[in-house]
């Protein structure tokens, strides 16, 4: 697919992060970029910049992902790209004993469920909502509708101590990938994952210098956190490569997370 002025794409969480970065390299290459986001100042901020459009969008929620949806297609008509970036983590032990007064504690299920449902739900909740526009539009010269790229992480493979729930909404977009590849494949829809390492994004950048220069030690090569347009040239070559289907790919340096 070549990306320029006659094709519209919406990328979740793209008011930060690597999200933005996606966001501002489609725009360079002449896309008109919707923003789902729920920082509205950044991503107002993001959009204008850009010349996009910034949509409130809670991925959790189906009448606000539809609305975000609409507002984006009137504007710019259907996406032909989604790039899925919005996400979140924590880190709880499946269970543990406190060292103050020996009680035990498990991980709190409804904090479980909440990341499931942002990570996991709300990324497939976006990536079927966008493929049922697709169909609606003419396949292009070489049969292609669109083509969409869901954003994991190095977690859903070498998880570290306290990830069991983000570990498992990673693994779930990375075990989805295929399946949905095949789904779509009939009706000329591509859908490929990223599995970042550790990036200088915004949550990244409040830590102290001496934990992001450790990370950046553990790195293989180059020893540094990655940086968002790095993310975003992959998403990107994900989108134009028109053979480029079903993969989950690593984006990390060769790092392979340690317990801790």
């Amino acid at each position: 697919m070549i990306i320029d002025s006659s094709i519209a794409a919406v990328v979740t969480g793209g008011a930060s992060g690597l999200g933005e970065a996606t966001a501002r390299a489609l725009a360079a290459k002449g896309a008109k970029v919707a923003i789902f986001d729920l920082q509205k100042d950044k991503g107002e901020a993001v959009a204008a910049e850009i010349g996009g459009i910034f949509c409130e969008v809670n991925v959790t929620s189906d009448e606000s992902v539809d609305a975000g949806f609409a507002k984006a297609r009137a504007a710019h008509g259907q996406e032909r790209v989604l790039i899925c970036c919005a996400g979140t983590g924590n880190a709880v032990k499946t269970a543990s004993r406190s060292k103050e007064d020996g009680s035990i504690k498990h991980f709190p299920l409804a904090a479980f469920d909440w990341l499931i449902q942002i990570n996991l739900i709300g990324t497939f909740r976006c990536v079927a909502k966008s493929a049922a526009g697709m169909l609606t539009l003419e396949p292009m010269e070489d049969g292609e509708r669109g083509a969409m790229v869901m954003t994991a992480s190095v977690a859903a493979e070498d998880g570290q101590i306290g990830q069991a729930a983000y570990s498992a909404s990673k693994g779930g977009v990375v075990g989805m990938t295929l399946p949905i590849a095949r789904d779509l494949m009939g009706e000329g829809i591509r859908i490929n994952t990223i599995l970042p390492g550790i990036f200088e994004t915004p949550l990244m950048r409040g830590a102290p210098q001496n934990v992001k220069d450790a990370l950046a030690a553990s790195v293989p090569f180059p020893k540094r956190l990655g940086n968002p347009p790095e993310y975003a040239q992959l998403a990107l070559t994900m989108v134009e490569n028109s053979y480029f289907n079903g993969e989950d790919v690593r984006l990390d340096g060769a790092i392979r997370m340690a317990p801790r």
